[in-house]
């Protein structure tokens, strides 16, 4: 087969993933990315069916079998293999003592038949061109030019590195004359005179080209600054415009790890570029002087070189799986810790210390081992290098010797030979190997790829026009689901909440009410319908312009290091402090913030760590209110309070002059509301206040999805 190896990004696309390698095969090459935009996952990823539904879309026949062990050889390769109940791999080759497997999690590896059994469920998925299926070719690689965005300065500053760089092989190139004169005008001639010159002219040129070096250095300095703070504050910008959706299907460690990848290039194209070019120079005009020298030994190194390229080509393809696998690696290791980090204090009460570090050491190997091989194969280089050069030095300086006792060269002109063509070999090895290092770039580039080309939330809307005559928030049609071919989780919702409002919203557990609550503020977008304010669609407005309307207070809310006030304040650079305190006292938490000994000033930890539970909502609430929105969103806002404190703080929102929209279980909670809407079944209802509903009077709603008893239903 024609062996591509895609990697997933989300930890539920190994389907994508094993489709992509699988189209691939038959013709149609298409990345990842584009893939991921025509067919959207959810977290939950992908059963069998739905992988049946996006090969016939991309032209390709399916065939779900249910198999034992020992049929796997009968599969018609490369085929997809339902892994460990949760997961999909690419079956490559199948024999009687393993099979060769792509894992879109690990890269490709061998498999012993006792480890086949032990993870294949004995579900295979063939695949083969249907009728209609056309060859498509995308580039799988995406142009540095494409990810840098603009950088000021840049080539101005990398003329001044290159121009220095120049100079500084002009005095490499002079060097072996000064050999060649002393060897063939002072020895010979026994001129002292000429000497003095020779040395006082050449010392000169040496300390101009420490000089000269210096100032490169600086100059590379510089560039290497100057491109890496402007590129890596635009691919962060970037990170921080991208939906909320792309950042809950990824892990934190390997989103880190893309962003990584910044510095990794920048590190490349600032230094390796600049020597790219400079060392390609220098092996010309070296094997220019070569040629000019004797043609026969100039082609002994040319012979060399040509085969010490060779050597690095046919490894290349082993070379970029393995610094994949090994950046893949350490992703999830870093991943690991800091999930771990995170929720310290659920691994303390469970006890789950000896696990966590089992399963970090674990990481740690893995990361390791990739290390180790990629180590190995750098020594195997290495030693190709000193093996074919070495063997091409003895070769040069056997015919040089040779050709010097037949009268056709000097003995100066065979020591300026080999300093030239000693300059030539590490030039063109370094050349090669750095080449190596751009070709890598594009792994690099296809990671970074996945934010710096992810579509960025839209801030395009209509010009800020204040508050509109009437400011109430509807739905119309509203529809969401996470992905095609999964539940809807609301469908044809339709609701009114007037200016000033104050709903509440119930219903069972896992109804989807904090969805609902995303969608009203414009955090997912709607499948169908949309969502008004004061008449106008949400998208239309712009999530920038929208945003400055509204606050919540969510259930997953977090508070960041630093003090109170910063806290409260967040995002607003001239913070007032008679604001901050307003909105604190609104959310019943000013006594108590007063009561600490730095008061406003008090730092809160990572996390708000030194805070209690209903302290951190307390704040968390303020925080919403110093924004003065129009539309407050309160999902289980209240939920770590006591019946009293919580009674203080639904007394003071309820008369703050905005609309309200609140989540709760709590009947304390839903009787300070004017309205109660229900949700059920995706669909929303209103409740009669007299009913005395609350969260657990609503009905529990039928379990959706779960592992399918057919072929077509296993989740992946």
């Amino acid at each position: 087969m024609t062996r591509t190896v895609i990697l997933q990004a989300e930890p539920a696309e190994c389907g994508l993933a094993c489709l992509a390698m699988v189209a691939s095969h038959h013709g149609m090459v298409l990345p990842l990315r584009e893939l991921r935009r025509r067919f959207p996952l959810s977290l939950k990823g992908a059963s069998l069916s739905r992988l049946l539904d996006v090969a016939a879309r991309l032209g390709l026949s399916g065939r779900a079998l249910r198999l034992e062990l020992g049929e796997l050889t009968q599969l018609r390769t490369p085929c997809v293999l339902h892994w460990d109940l949760n997961h999909f791999v690419v079956l490559e080759k199948a024999g009687p003592r393993g099979a060769s497997i792509i894992d879109p999690a690990n890269g490709s590896r061998r498999v012993s038949a006792e480890e086949l059994s032990r993870h294949f469920t004995g579900v295979a998925l063939e695949l083969s061109p249907a009728a209609g299926f056309k060859p498509e070719r995308q580039p799988l690689s995406i142009p540095l030019r494409h990810l840098a965005g603009p950088v000021s300065g840049f080539w101005r500053a990398l003329a001044v590195v290159f121009a220095l760089s120049l100079v500084l092989q002009v005095f490499v190139l002079l060097a072996p004359f000064f050999m060649q004169w002393v060897v063939d005008q002072v020895l010979v001639a026994g001129d002292r005179d000429l000497l003095v010159v020779l040395g006082i002219g050449f010392g000169l040129s040496a300390l101009l080209q420490v000089g000269t070096g210096a100032l490169r250095g600086w100059a590379v300095l510089a560039l290497s600054m100057q491109l890496g703070m402007q590129w890596t504050a635009s691919v962060f910008a970037h990170l921080l415009r991208l939906p909320l959706g792309y950042f809950e299907k990824r892990h934190l460690g390997d989103v880190i790890s893309r962003f990584g990848s910044v510095q990794a290039i920048q590190r490349t194209v600032t230094t390796g570029f600049v020597e790219v070019v400079i060392d390609g120079m220098m092996a010309v005009a070296t094997v220019s002087m070569l040629l000019l020298y004797s043609p026969r030994l100039a082609l002994v190194t040319l012979v060399a070189a040509l085969l010490y390229l060779c050597i690095r080509l046919l490894a290349f393809g082993a070379l970029r799986e393995g610094t994949e696998q090994h950046i893949v690696a350490a992703a999830r290791q870093e991943g690991h810790l800091l999930e771990t980090l995170r929720g310290m204090q659920s691994v303390k009460v469970a006890r789950c210390e000896p696990v966590r570090q089992s399963a970090w050491l674990n990481l740690m190997g893995e990361t390791v081992n990739r290390e180790v091989r990629l180590a190995q194969m750098g020594i195997g280089f290495q030693a190709a290098s000193q093996l074919v050069f070495g063997i091409e030095r003895v070769a040069v300086i056997w015919m040089g010797a040779l050709l010097t006792l037949e009268g056709a060269f000097s003995v100066g002109m065979l020591v300026a030979y080999l300093a030239y063509k000693d300059q030539f070999a590490q030039r063109v090895a370094a050349l090669i190997d750095r080449g190596v290092e751009f070709r890598m770039l594009r792994l690099h580039g296809e990671r970074l790829a996945d934010i710096v080309l992810a579509e960025p939330e839209s801030d395009s809307g209509l010009p800020e026009t204040g508050t509109p005559a009437d400011a109430a928030i509807e739905a119309v049609g509203l529809g969401f689901r996470y992905a095609e071919g999964e539940p809807w989780v609301l469908r044809d919702c339709n609701f009114r909440i007037g200016a000033g409002e104050s709903v509440a919203i119930v219903g069972a557990s896992g109804c989807g009410k904090t969805t609902l609550a995303k969608l009203l503020l414009g955090l997912l977008p709607a499948t169908e319908g949309g969502i008004r304010w004061g008449g106008i669609g949400i998208r239309q407005l712009g999530s920038a312009s929208y945003r400055k309307l509204v606050a919540a207070v969510m259930q997953d809310d977090h508070l960041f290091a630093g003090s109170i006030a910063e806290n409260i304040a967040f995002g607003d650079e001239d913070a007032d402090p008679r604001r901050i305190e307003e909105a604190a006292r609104q959310a019943a938490v000013h006594d108590e913030i007063a009561a600490m000994p730095m008061g406003y000033h008090s730092l809160i930890g990572d996390m708000g760590t030194t805070l209690s539970g209903g302290q951190k909502q307390r704040v968390i609430l303020a925080r919403a209110l110093y924004r003065k929105p129009q539309l407050l969103v309160l999902d289980e806002a209240t939920s770590h309070l006591d019946v009293a404190r919580e009674r203080e703080v639904n007394e003071a929102v309820r008369r703050l002059h905005l609309t309200r929209i609140i989540i709760a279980h709590r009947p304390e909670t839903i009787a300070s509301a004017d309205r109660v809407l229900e949700l059920r079944d995706g669909r929303i209802c209103e409740r009669p206040r007299s009913d005395g509903l609350a969260a657990g009077a609503a009905p529990a709603m039928e379990s959706v999805g779960g592992i399918g008893t057919s072929i077509i239903g296993l989740p992946a």
